[in-house]
């Protein structure tokens, strides 16, 4: 009785308890399996490599694609049932690759008569000797849907077969649909088809403007031929009609339907005669504050000092300007294009031919007829300007047939600079024969480039030696900064300078930081004084010398010259890039000026940010317009003459000026550097002084230490962390890769790290 209570009272597993059951037996049965299919795939131990051969047997050496299957359907299979195609998909695509790799092995081994055997014998051979090195081709499935495939389609066909049936499976998996596929297909044929039918349609164009232009250009030749023929015959008397003899010329002008009227031509004024000065009859002598010593007399320099100049004969140009005018216009003329020669202007170096076009002329018609003009006027190169700046005329220059120098003893006596500007110099003689000067306290800073030999040197020593002419010691100080060191050493000892002028490259980056550590210095004591430049504090220390008897010393104004700014960006680019960038950017209010040259007129010299902070340059003869581009952000420069033309571009005109440089000499120079030297001695600034640098030492050695300036907070930083790596330094110092690099080098000899194990990390030997 009880056992039927109890057998009453038993409850049976509800469907739940049952799907849960089922699902865990699932589980562990897909966990089982892709135990054993993990073992295969890795071939771990002989069970491993065994089940790898039994799956190879199968499926050949498709085996670790099937393993990832079956892995990926145990993990997701409820994912997988639920998208339509992809099973089925992905099955059609496997029976491709395995009639395909079946077929190859067939093809390597030559098994036509008994594929199945071949089959089994390349994974039995491997079975036997726990191996897995040979090809196994598609394995028994795929020796399976070869057979049939091969005796209707050949080997060859097998492959055709494959190919359909990976593709059908791709059609399976994505979402695209056949007519999607044939309709992209569809729009890509019309667009290829409708861009082949304008390209024809282009080319009939062209073909037919050839031969439009082909019969133009003979229809010219064989007016040209007749008006020759006609110029042959000799001349005759219209009233008359008698030949007239040899004596009598016509005069025909260019345009008969027009009086033609000579252009006004226009000669360098002669040279003013000055009188003789005699020494100190009008220099002022000048009470000069040198701090701690004694009070000196200085005298400016006079331009006794310079060689008195040669007079230039250029009336000579004038019969060949009139004869270049005539061929001009008669140049022009032939290619359609009628204009008057309004004007000529002879220059030292270029004449320039101001051309009124006619209306409805197209500027650049005439802008791309420069060497056919060169080649008619059988000129070296013409350059021009279309339109002039400012005038309805086109400019058009040719070099002269000599280049008259222009001295600068000339060019400061017809120069009408100020006195009382210290840095407004003058730079050179324009087209029109003026003088033509600029302030470099409004530049405010300066780029000079151009190749070598086409007067760049000489005209950064021109700007020295016009500084020189009009400041005092303790009104305007330079820092000279001259790798070449032969340019600008004959300066040295000059009382001008803050420090003897900077030679080595390694030296040139740190002066330049001390010229920033001066800017902020200045601007700190701007804000204490409660001024905003340079000129408002020199007032006020006026002001206050005017009120006590405690004299102050105005701040002078400082003049940065590099000579070669090639050099330094090889040696220390970022450092000296990053000093111009910030004085570029602040300096002109704390009375620093730059002027940069360079004779490698690149990018990687003057970067963008160079450019962007040095908008005044000066560009002279470079070899490409690429070159010419780099300097002026424009063309021109490629067709300078050499020998001191240039093109100047200042901040505050849009096109650049030609002109024709001064030529100072090297005896000249040293005239003006040995009055100033008999007058003061040099005063040079210890603040200024960038220290010594050793040849193997890095940019960054300084004559202290022998090391790098941020040399103990790097030491500092690996203590710190207990780590020490290259880019880690790089990465919190804000430095270059060279420069961390260098850092752990040093800290490796100073025993602060230990030295490089593989890629093992550095051991840091200081707590």
């Amino acid at each position: 009785m009880a056992n039927k209570n109890t057998s009453k009272t038993r409850r049976r597993p509800s469907k739940a308890e049952l799907e849960r059951k089922e699902a865990i037996k699932r589980m562990l049965i897909s966990l089982g399996i892709a135990i054993l299919l993990i073992f295969a795939a890795f071939k771990l131990g002989a069970a491993g490599i065994t089940l790898y051969n039994l799956i190879r047997l199968m499926v050949g050496s498709l085996a670790y694609l099937a393993i990832f299957g079956l892995l990926v359907y145990l993990f997701f299979f409820k994912w997988i049932r639920k998208q339509e195609g992809l099973l089925s998909g992905f099955f059609t695509i496997f029976a491709g690759l395995l009639l395909i790799f079946e077929a190859y092995l067939v093809w390597k081994y030559g098994l036509d008569k008994s594929v199945l055997k071949g089959t089994m014998a390349q994974v039995v051979t491997d079975l036997t000797g726990f191996r897995t090195t040979s090809f196994a081709g598609g394995g028994l499935i795929g020796v399976a849907l070869y057979i049939p495939t091969a005796f209707l389609f050949s080997n060859i066909g097998t492959y055709f077969i494959g190919s359909i049936l990976i593709l059908a499976g791709t059609l399976l998996i994505s979402p695209w649909s056949v007519y999607d596929i044939a309709e992209f297909f569809s729009r890509g044929f019309a667009k290829w088809r409708e861009g082949h039918e304008r390209r024809k349609e282009e080319r009939f164009v062209k073909q037919e403007e050839k031969a439009r232009q082909k019969a133009e250009e003979e229809a010219r030749l064989e007016q040209e031929e007749a008006e020759k023929a006609l110029l042959d015959l000799p001349p005759v008397d219209m009233e008359t009609g008698e030949i007239l003899t040899d004596d009598v010329v016509l005069d025909v002008p260019p345009f008969p339907d027009e009086e033609w009227v000579e252009p006004e031509i226009i000669l360098p004024q002669p040279e003013l005669e000055f009188p003789e000065q005699e020494d100190g009859s009008d220099d002022e002598d000048v009470q000069v504050d040198f701090s701690a010593k004694e009070a000196l007399e200085y005298k400016l320099p006079s331009l006794q000092l310079f060689a008195p100049d040669k007079p230039k004969d250029q009336s000579k140009e004038k019969k060949i300007v009139r004869e270049n005018i005539k061929i001009l216009e008669e140049t022009f003329a032939s290619f359609g294009i009628k204009v008057t020669v309004e004007r000529a202007e002879i220059g030292p170096s270029v004449t320039k031919y101001e051309v009124k076009p006619a209306v409805g002329v197209r500027v650049n018609r005439i802008a791309n007829l420069a060497d056919d003009l060169a080649l008619a006027l059988a000129a070296k190169d013409v350059r021009i300007e279309a339109p002039i700046p400012g005038k309805s005329l086109v400019g058009i220059e040719v070099p002269n047939s000599e280049i008259a120098t222009v001295s600068f003893r000339e060019l400061w006596e017809q120069s009408q600079t100020k006195a009382e500007n210290l840095l407004e110099i003058p730079l050179g003689k324009a087209v029109n024969g003026t003088a033509r000067a600029f302030d470099l306290s409004k530049m405010p800073h300066l780029l000079v480039a151009g190749s070598t030999g086409s007067g760049k040197s000489v005209a950064v020593n021109g700007i020295i030696a016009s500084i020189l002419m009009k400041a005092r010691p303790d009104q305007v100080k330079f820092m000279m900064v001259d790798p070449k060191m032969v340019e600008l050493s004959v300066y040295n000892d000059i009382p001008h300078l803050l420090i003897p002028v900077v030679t080595n490259p390694r030296k040139a980056s740190k002066a330049l930081q001390k010229v920033v550590d001066e800017m902020e210095n200045r601007y700190e004591l701007f804000a204490k004084v409660g001024v905003r430049n340079i000129a408002g504090f020199n007032a006020k220390v006026e002001e206050f010398n005017a009120q006590s008897e405690y004299k102050q010393v105005p701040l002078p104004l400082i003049v940065v010259i590099v000579d070669e700014l090639a050099d330094l960006m090889m040696v220390a680019s970022k450092e000296v890039e990053d000093a111009i960038i910030r004085l570029g950017q602040k300096a002109r209010a704390a009375g620093i000026h730059m002027i940069l040259a360079t004779q490698r007129p690149s990018v990687d010299v003057i970067s963008g940010l160079i450019k962007a902070n040095v908008p005044s340059r000066v560009a002279f003869a470079v070899s490409s317009g690429t070159d010419s581009r780099t300097i002026l952000d424009e063309n021109g420069a490629e067709k300078l003459l050499g020998r001191g033309d240039m093109l100047f571009k200042p901040i505050d005109e849009n096109h650049p000026v030609r002109l024709q440089g001064s030529f100072i000499s090297d005896d000249d120079v040293e005239r003006i550097v040995n009055f100033i030297k008999a007058q003061a001695d040099a005063d040079y600034d210890e603040s200024f002084d960038p220290g010594e640098v050793s040849e193997n030492e890095g940019e960054f050695s300084d004559g202290d230490s022998g090391g790098d300036p941020l040399f103990e907070e790097a030491k500092a930083l690996v203590i710190e962390t207990q780590k020490a790596s290259a880019s880690m330094i790089q990465r919190r110092l804000s430095v270059g890769f060279n420069r961390a690099t260098r850092l752990m080098e040093e800290l490796e000899m100073s025993g602060v790290i230990g030295p490089a194990e593989g890629t093992k990390p550095r051991k840091v030997l200081q707590q």
